[in-house]
């Protein structure tokens, strides 16, 4: 709606200033959407998601939720409220990761990614590399 409203305002000065405004600030919010979103990064020590950071020693087991519907549940009527959670509307989907430090008083992370099985692939496959310890 931003294209139309900025096109409207402008339309009586004049129409091509308004026409590029409104391309200029509909391409300038999209940007912002996109440097907004959290960046989820699993390596060979450490899952981050946003500026959070949990080491993989620390991570139990991590589950995908791949419908909306399952997404839906586990962000409202099933979450727990000492959850972590990081969720965006635009997201129909998430994964849950369970915090398995006991020391840390939060349960688990759910985080809204748009391809909740290959985030818990990669979390999986990198806490099957960590070294064993004793």
């Amino acid at each position: 709606m931003i294209v139309p409203a900025v096109f409207v305002v402008f339309m009586p000065i004049n129409m091509l200033v308004g026409t590029i405004l409104g391309l200029a600030l509909y391409g300038g919010y999209l940007i912002a959407l996109y440097t907004g979103s959290p960046i989820i990064e699993v390596d060979r020590t450490t899952l981050r998601v946003g500026s959070a950071q949990v080491p993989l020693q620390h991570v139990g087991e991590a589950h995908a939720h791949a419908t909306a519907e399952e997404a839906r549940m586990q962000a409202g009527p099933k979450l727990d409220a000492r959850a972590w959670t990081c969720l965006r509307g635009w997201c129909s989907t998430s994964a849950r990761v369970e915090i398995a430090d006991e020391n840390d008083p939060i349960p688990y992370w759910l985080f809204s990614t748009r391809h909740p099985d290959k985030v818990v692939a990669a979390i999986r496959e990198a806490r099957s590399q960590l070294p064993e310890t004793k």
